[in-house]
Protein backbone atom coordinates (compact mmCIF):
# COMPACT_ATOMS: atom_id res chain seq x y z
CA UNK A 1 0.00 0.00 0.00
CA UNK A 2 2.69 2.96 0.87
CA UNK A 3 4.34 2.14 -2.60
CA UNK A 4 1.00 3.02 -4.11
CA UNK A 5 0.63 5.68 -1.98
CA UNK A 6 4.38 7.38 -2.82
CA UNK A 7 3.24 6.67 -6.74
CA UNK A 8 0.35 8.85 -6.54
CA UNK A 9 1.86 11.69 -4.49
CA UNK A 10 4.80 11.22 -7.65
CA UNK A 11 1.90 11.70 -10.45
CA UNK A 12 0.53 14.80 -8.44
CA UNK A 13 3.41 16.64 -7.82
CA UNK A 14 4.31 15.96 -11.47
CA UNK A 15 0.50 17.30 -12.58
CA UNK A 16 1.34 20.45 -10.17
CA UNK A 17 4.77 21.33 -12.06
CA UNK A 18 3.92 20.47 -15.31
CA UNK A 19 0.66 23.58 -14.85
CA UNK A 20 2.18 26.40 -16.74
CA UNK A 21 0.11 29.50 -16.58
CA UNK A 22 -2.13 30.19 -19.73
CA UNK A 23 -2.68 34.35 -19.39
CA UNK A 24 -0.23 35.92 -21.51
CA UNK A 25 2.22 37.47 -19.98
CA UNK A 26 3.08 40.97 -20.60
CA UNK A 27 0.11 40.85 -22.78
CA UNK A 28 0.48 44.52 -24.28
CA UNK A 29 4.12 44.01 -25.54
CA UNK A 30 4.56 41.89 -28.74
CA UNK A 31 7.74 42.50 -29.03
CA UNK A 32 9.12 42.17 -25.83
CA UNK A 33 12.82 43.18 -25.21
CA UNK A 34 14.79 41.40 -22.53
CA UNK A 35 18.03 42.73 -20.89
CA UNK A 36 20.07 39.92 -19.65
CA UNK A 37 23.03 40.70 -17.19
CA UNK A 38 25.66 38.57 -17.39
CA UNK A 39 29.03 38.09 -15.48
CA UNK A 40 30.81 39.51 -18.58
CA UNK A 41 27.79 42.17 -19.42
CA UNK A 42 25.16 43.01 -20.40
CA UNK A 43 22.65 41.50 -23.90
CA UNK A 44 19.95 42.83 -25.19
CA UNK A 45 17.30 40.39 -27.17
CA UNK A 46 13.93 40.72 -28.74
CA UNK A 47 11.17 38.17 -28.76
CA UNK A 48 9.03 37.38 -31.64
CA UNK A 49 5.81 36.69 -30.35
CA UNK A 50 4.09 37.12 -33.45
CA UNK A 51 5.71 33.94 -34.72
CA UNK A 52 6.60 31.90 -31.27
CA UNK A 53 3.65 33.04 -29.29
CA UNK A 54 3.55 29.65 -26.94
CA UNK A 55 7.46 29.58 -26.46
CA UNK A 56 7.43 33.55 -25.72
CA UNK A 57 4.60 33.84 -23.26
CA UNK A 58 6.93 30.30 -21.65
CA UNK A 59 10.28 32.47 -21.34
CA UNK A 60 8.38 35.36 -20.28
CA UNK A 61 6.38 33.55 -17.62
CA UNK A 62 9.61 31.89 -16.36
CA UNK A 63 11.27 35.82 -16.74
CA UNK A 64 8.76 37.49 -14.57
CA UNK A 65 9.31 34.22 -11.82
CA UNK A 66 13.11 35.34 -11.78
CA UNK A 67 13.72 31.81 -13.01
CA UNK A 68 16.65 32.67 -14.73
CA UNK A 69 18.10 34.80 -11.78
CA UNK A 70 21.29 33.74 -10.75
CA UNK A 71 21.77 30.70 -13.14
CA UNK A 72 24.75 29.48 -15.12
CA UNK A 73 25.93 29.94 -18.82
CA UNK A 74 26.41 25.63 -18.23
CA UNK A 75 27.27 25.01 -21.98
CA UNK A 76 29.95 27.03 -24.59
CA UNK A 77 31.12 25.45 -28.09
CA UNK A 78 32.58 28.08 -30.29
CA UNK A 79 31.02 28.58 -33.31
CA UNK A 80 27.68 26.92 -32.69
CA UNK A 81 25.94 27.85 -29.28
CA UNK A 82 26.36 29.22 -26.08
CA UNK A 83 23.26 27.73 -23.50
CA UNK A 84 21.93 28.45 -20.46
CA UNK A 85 19.00 27.81 -18.36
CA UNK A 86 19.32 24.87 -17.29
CA UNK A 87 20.94 25.34 -13.75
CA UNK A 88 21.03 27.75 -11.27
CA UNK A 89 24.62 28.96 -9.82
CA UNK A 90 24.02 26.16 -6.85
CA UNK A 91 23.78 23.59 -9.42
CA UNK A 92 20.23 23.10 -8.89
CA UNK A 93 17.24 22.55 -11.84
CA UNK A 94 15.86 25.72 -12.75
CA UNK A 95 12.77 25.38 -11.73
CA UNK A 96 9.92 25.68 -14.62
CA UNK A 97 6.04 25.24 -15.31
CA UNK A 98 6.68 22.02 -17.79
CA UNK A 99 7.27 21.94 -21.34
CA UNK A 100 5.91 24.10 -24.24
CA UNK A 101 4.88 22.99 -27.79
CA UNK A 102 7.79 22.96 -30.35
CA UNK A 103 7.31 25.80 -32.72
CA UNK A 104 10.44 25.27 -34.91
CA UNK A 105 8.38 25.45 -38.23
CA UNK A 106 8.01 29.17 -37.58
CA UNK A 107 10.01 30.43 -40.30
CA UNK A 108 12.26 31.76 -37.96
CA UNK A 109 15.86 30.37 -38.28
CA UNK A 110 18.63 29.67 -36.76
CA UNK A 111 21.26 32.46 -37.83
CA UNK A 112 23.83 34.17 -36.02
CA UNK A 113 22.23 35.45 -32.76
CA UNK A 114 18.83 33.90 -32.85
CA UNK A 115 17.91 32.35 -29.76
CA UNK A 116 16.01 28.85 -29.54
CA UNK A 117 15.32 26.80 -27.15
CA UNK A 118 17.27 23.52 -25.98
CA UNK A 119 15.66 20.57 -25.71
CA UNK A 120 15.93 16.46 -25.91
CA UNK A 121 14.83 14.01 -28.12
CA UNK A 122 11.46 14.98 -27.96
CA UNK A 123 10.76 17.62 -30.19
CA UNK A 124 8.35 19.09 -27.47
CA UNK A 125 10.34 18.60 -24.43
CA UNK A 126 11.85 21.93 -23.93
CA UNK A 127 11.55 23.38 -20.32
CA UNK A 128 13.59 26.00 -19.86
CA UNK A 129 16.84 25.83 -21.04
CA UNK A 130 17.50 27.61 -24.59
CA UNK A 131 20.71 28.81 -26.28
CA UNK A 132 22.17 31.77 -28.34
CA UNK A 133 23.46 30.67 -32.00
CA UNK A 134 26.94 31.82 -32.69
CA UNK A 135 26.86 31.00 -36.08
CA UNK A 136 24.27 30.09 -38.73
CA UNK A 137 22.96 26.98 -38.01
CA UNK A 138 20.62 25.85 -40.94
CA UNK A 139 21.59 21.89 -39.32
CA UNK A 140 19.01 22.99 -36.19
CA UNK A 141 16.34 24.21 -38.48
CA UNK A 142 13.18 21.54 -39.42
CA UNK A 143 13.70 19.51 -42.44
CA UNK A 144 11.97 16.36 -43.90
CA UNK A 145 14.02 14.54 -41.79
CA UNK A 146 12.26 15.97 -38.48
CA UNK A 147 11.65 18.54 -36.23
CA UNK A 148 14.40 21.42 -35.81
CA UNK A 149 14.99 23.99 -32.51
CA UNK A 150 12.54 26.64 -32.32
CA UNK A 151 14.01 30.14 -32.73
CA UNK A 152 12.09 32.87 -30.67
CA UNK A 153 14.12 35.66 -30.32
CA UNK A 154 17.53 37.57 -31.52
CA UNK A 155 20.08 39.43 -30.12
CA UNK A 156 19.88 43.23 -30.83
CA UNK A 157 22.56 44.37 -28.38
CA UNK A 158 25.57 42.45 -26.97
CA UNK A 159 26.81 40.48 -29.56
CA UNK A 160 30.54 41.21 -28.57
CA UNK A 161 29.95 40.21 -25.71
CA UNK A 162 27.93 37.03 -26.86
CA UNK A 163 31.46 36.46 -28.45
CA UNK A 164 33.28 36.41 -24.86
CA UNK A 165 31.49 34.10 -23.19
CA UNK A 166 31.87 31.86 -26.43
CA UNK A 167 36.12 33.02 -25.56
CA UNK A 168 35.85 31.38 -22.77
CA UNK A 169 38.17 27.70 -21.65
CA UNK A 170 35.97 24.93 -21.50
CA UNK A 171 36.32 21.46 -20.09
CA UNK A 172 34.15 18.38 -18.54
CA UNK A 173 32.43 19.46 -15.44
CA UNK A 174 31.19 16.24 -13.41
CA UNK A 175 29.16 18.04 -11.04
CA UNK A 176 27.02 18.66 -13.71
CA UNK A 177 28.41 15.75 -15.83
CA UNK A 178 28.32 18.31 -18.97
CA UNK A 179 31.19 18.15 -21.52
CA UNK A 180 31.97 21.88 -22.51
CA UNK A 181 31.03 23.54 -19.73
CA UNK A 182 33.18 26.42 -18.61
CA UNK A 183 36.05 26.57 -16.14
CA UNK A 184 35.20 29.52 -14.26
CA UNK A 185 31.80 29.85 -13.39
CA UNK A 186 29.42 32.20 -16.17
CA UNK A 187 26.35 33.46 -14.64
CA UNK A 188 23.00 35.20 -15.33
CA UNK A 189 22.97 37.24 -13.16
CA UNK A 190 19.51 38.74 -14.28
CA UNK A 191 16.76 38.94 -16.89
CA UNK A 192 14.20 41.91 -16.92
CA UNK A 193 11.61 42.59 -19.16
CA UNK A 194 13.06 46.47 -20.59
Amino acid sequence: MPKIVTCLLLLLSNLVIADCPTEKAFPNNMFPELAIETSLGSITVELDRLKAPLTVNHILHLVKNKRYDDSLIHRVVPGFVIQSGAFRADLSEVKTCGTVVNESGNGLKNTRGSLSMARYNDPHSASASFFINLGDNDNLDPSSDGWGYAVFGFVTAGMDVVDKIAAVKTHYDAELDAKDAPVEALKIISIKVK
